[in-house]
């Protein structure tokens, strides 16, 4: 380095030059920051709001009284997520009063979620006027309605049943990932409701088909959408269908809604948290002895 001191002073001068041409991009790059933090911050606010709504909006869609159907007991429990949602059920007698229908979907996002239900309720308020469909030709009715209205990668899992009290079959159309239990009474394994199709996207060109179970005394059916099986735990490992199955065979045999209690309780053990990150529904059903005998006579 030279030791002319005009030499160091404009050496000093430059460096002072550049320290205050940092000073100045740092500044606006601090504002920059603030300002896509505030930008940010309410997009999250607004997510949130969002939310809320929606679970708001699921909350009153969902039924907060089942039907009476003589010879059947329900017990159900929807819990919002909290993050992502789009869960769906009902339970609803036919205008034959002997036959009535189990509804429980779910989507991917709540933008998809709102569309769904929509189209859900409006097919449930005329399902009566339809009675007498097959369950694959109501999950038609349903595809092809929400179908043209699916954006990106939203997809749609539906599973629609029917119950006949005159011969106390079930007959029962599922598309996408909604696990289906039947846990014969007396038996110790698990027969599984398979999907009889690919959940609803873009890509969905599969003609939904019907499957008949044969429902006898103290059978009961177990329905629960993919939000319980997908939780996580610490490790970032999903319960599982396995572990569902698991959660069913090793609850003591009890009422319905202790059986729900138990499958709960054992996806909250395994995830460690008592909200559920992503919307959860159960459904268990059970049928019951007498009147099944009285509809034999």
């Amino acid at each position: 380095m030279s030791n002319d001191p005009n030499a160091l002073k404009e050496r000093i001068s430059d460096l002072e030059h550049e320290l205050a041409v940092k000073e100045a991009e740092l500044h606006r790059y601090r504002l920059e920051l603030g300002k896509a933090n505030q930008v940010l911050e309410k997009m999250i606010h607004q997510m949130g709001q969002e939310l809320k709504m929606a679970q708001a909006l699921q909350k009153k869609l969902s039924p907060t009284e089942l039907p009476n159907v003589q010879g059947f007991e329900f017990s159900t429990k929807f819990l919002p997520g909290t993050r992502s949602g789009g869960d769906y059920f009902d339970i609803f007698e036919h205008e034959d009063k002997l036959k009535f229908g189990i509804l429980i979907s779910s989507a991917t996002g709540y933008s998809l979620s709102s569309l769904l239900l929509s189209v859900i309720i409006k097919i449930s308020s005329q399902m009566e006027a339809r009675r007498g469909l097959e369950a694959h030709k109501v999950v038609s009715i349903l595809a092809k309605d929400v179908l043209p209205n699916i954006q990106n990668e939203d997809r749609a899992n539906i599973f629609y049943g029917v119950v006949d009290r005159r011969s106390y079959e079930f007959q029962y159309c599922s598309v996408g990932d909604i696990d289906g239990f039947h846990q014969i009474y007396g038996k110790d394994a698990l027969s599984e409701l398979i999907a009889t199709g690919p959940s609803l996207g873009k890509d969905f060109n599969t003609e939904p088909q019907s499957r008949t179970i044969q429902l006898n005394p103290r059978d009961r059916l177990i329905l629960a959408t993919e939000g319980l099986k997908n939780s996580q735990n610490s490790l970032g490992v999903g319960w599982g269908g396995h572990n569902v199955m698991d959660a069913i065979s090793k609850a003591p045999r009890q009422g319905v809604h202790e059986l729900r209690n138990e499958i709960l309780y054992a996806n909250q053990k395994y995830s460690g948290k008592e909200d559920p990150v992503r919307d959860q529904t159960l459904i268990v059903t059970e049928v019951k002895d007498r009147v099944i005998k009285l509809a034999k006579n």
